[in-house]
């Protein structure tokens, strides 16, 4: 099996931590890991200095992620891509209101009917902008009008 076709391991794993690690902890995690793995340490030893390149690499991206704040909470979340550089700094914010949002109403420990979703679902729909969607020729306009779709065929 090729190692690509491996689940790459965490990298919470890479820096010895736990999830719930401070910053503290991950920073003096990475500042020892680093200066273990570092490649210069290793020049004497040229057959495992391509070891040493490799995890100093991960040692590194691990920490990247984990110290910046808004990737740290898309990486918790399953929704960090390490290979997506224009990170959307707007969706992580989106992300940390869900998470939050979802906290607060475990503590509440409040139940909602499918109606009051429904309502709540609307207000927000209704506070977006509607723009038409193009489909074959045709524009399909979607209206939310006191809870039922509307659909406008121009």
């Amino acid at each position: 099996m090729e190692a690509a076709d491996q689940q790459s391991p965490s990298y919470y794993s890479i820096l010895g931590v736990s999830a719930d690690s401070s910053d503290e902890v991950i920073r003096r995690a990475y500042r020892r890991l680093a200066m273990q793995w570092h490649p210069d340490k290793w020049t004497r030893t040229p057959s495992r200095l391509g070891q040493a390149k490799r995890k100093f690499q991960q040692i590194q991206e691990a920490y990247s992620v984990l110290s910046d704040e808004g990737k740290r909470r898309m990486y918790d979340a399953g929704l960090y891509d390490p290979n997506d550089d224009d990170e959307v700094e707007g969706f992580s914010d989106f992300v940390q209101e869900m998470v939050s949002l979802m906290a607060q109403t475990r503590r509440e420990d409040k139940s909602y009917s499918i109606e009051e979703l429904q309502s709540m679902l609307t207000e927000i729909a209704q506070g977006c902008e509607s723009t038409p969607l193009y489909c074959g020729g045709s524009h399909y306009m979607y209206n939310i009008d006191q809870g039922h779709d509307v659909i406008n065929i121009k």
